[in-house]
């Protein structure tokens, strides 16, 4: 494996990137069918109509294919399987067809769940990608642990070994990308002399792009400890992830490895009138939060049992405590409503703003359809979003990474 003198070079190395960069991320979600697919769950309720999963990925892919001529940097997708949450099983086919019907735009993973996968088979995947996209464009992978416990039961995955299996899949997707030939002995994987095809046009230039998403501030560390990059995809009051921050470049701080930027996702809906964007906001972000509640059942006691997710046991059980007075979903949605972008043009310039002189991120990934928001309403505001608001941010240039161990107690 490499060493940590390595790996602190090829970051310093990392081409530097001088304004912030503005990606969107493609959810591609089903909200309309959850109340059908928790009852089929159960037993129970209507067949499903397969025409809503043929019509939502449909009409994804057109408005996709506007992105990159509206300005965008970047696409970005998610994985997930089984529920109308997210319906993208796998994130890097869906980029590869998007790198061939595109000329300029990056694109990137929020996230590929490492646990799900063979690592060796992710290496070859993104190899094939930054093929795809040529040397003049780049591949930011993002990756994670996971937390959904239908996803890991349907997939035949145990989430207690999340951790181990993440820690073993990044390790020898690294060593995939540098080595011509190596051997990887794990309590998960095992594998003598191999030698991946094709070998990738830039290895070292995939993994200094890597980055990693978590959902516990206990896991911010496991990202670090590989060199990745932070990627914030929001569960609680953004101010809180300068906690999390912290923990990360302590961890980066004693590996001799450098601050570096994060990247940071949003939920956005723009209109020009004010009490519209609001009007709407209160729709589709209530829509996305009770989405993302029923996915990974947030309020369920089954975390209690399982290694590694404590702290959703400790929220599950704080909720409970709380008692029927506390609507989880409302709860969720103020946070989020908080915390996302929604507004006129100019409101949106004035928070983006906000969290950019906060965090000093490299890139915003910015979900444009979410919950049951038609097509006609998420295209209208991702229009009026890149006439805007795009050209002010793309302007902003990207703050040095912030050095928490300056706001730190001696």
């Amino acid at each position: 494996m490499r060493s940590n003198a390595t790996e602190e070079k090829s970051t310093e190395m990392t081409d530097k990137i001088e304004t912030i960069q503005v990606g969107v991320t493609l959810y591609l979600q089903n909200a309309v069918d959850w109340d059908r697919y928790l009852a089929a769950e159960k037993g129970g309720g209507e067949p499903l109509d397969p025409d809503i999963d043929r019509r939502r990925w449909t009409e994804e892919l057109e408005s996709a294919l506007e992105i990159e001529d509206l300005g965008f940097d970047s696409i970005w997708d998610v994985e997930h399987h089984i529920a109308p949450y997210t319906m993208i099983p796998n994130p890097v086919a869906l980029l590869s067809y998007i790198a061939g019907a595109t000329k300029r735009i990056d694109v990137g993973t929020m996230v590929i769940v490492l646990p799900w996968h063979h690592p060796l088979r992710v290496a070859e995947d993104i190899t094939m990608l930054q093929y795809f996209l040529g040397k003049d464009r780049t591949p930011r992978i993002g990756f994670g642990r996971g937390a959904a416990v239908r996803e890991f039961r349907q997939l035949g995955f145990s989430m207690s070994e999340s951790r181990a299996r993440f820690d073993e899949a990044v390790s020898v997707i690294k060593l995939a990308l540098t080595e011509e030939k190596f051997s990887f002995h794990g309590e998960h994987f095992n594998m003598d002399d191999i030698t991946m095809r094709p070998r990738p046009l830039d290895g070292q230039k995939l993994i200094d792009n890597f980055c990693f998403a978590w959902g516990t501030p206990a896991s911010a560390s496991v990202g670090a400890a590989h060199g990745l990059k932070p990627m914030i995809i929001p569960q609680k009051p953004f101010m809180d992830y300068h906690q999390d921050l912290e923990e990360f470049q302590k961890v980066r701080d004693g590996l001799g490895m450098p601050p570096v930027n994060p990247r940071m996702h949003f939920n956005v809906f723009c209109d020009e009138n004010a009490e519209e964007a609001e009007r709407q906001a209160r729709i589709y972000i209530p829509q996305y939060t009770r989405s993302a509640l029923n996915n990974y059942d947030l309020q369920g006691n089954h975390f209690k049992d399982i290694k590694g997710y404590e702290y959703y046991a400790q929220r599950a059980q704080a909720m409970e405590q709380a008692g029927v007075d506390i609507d989880p979903v409302k709860a969720m949605s103020e946070m989020y409503l908080a915390n996302h972008i929604w507004g006129t043009p100019d409101q949106c310039i004035e928070k983006m703003k906000t969290i950019a002189d906060a965090f000093h991120p490299e890139e915003f990934m910015l979900v444009m359809r979410y919950g049951e928001m038609p097509k006609d309403a998420a295209d209208k505001s991702t229009r009026l979003f890149a006439k805007e608001v795009l050209p002010a941010i793309q302007e902003i240039k990207v703050g040095e990474p912030i050095t928490y161990a300056e706001k730190s107690p001696a």
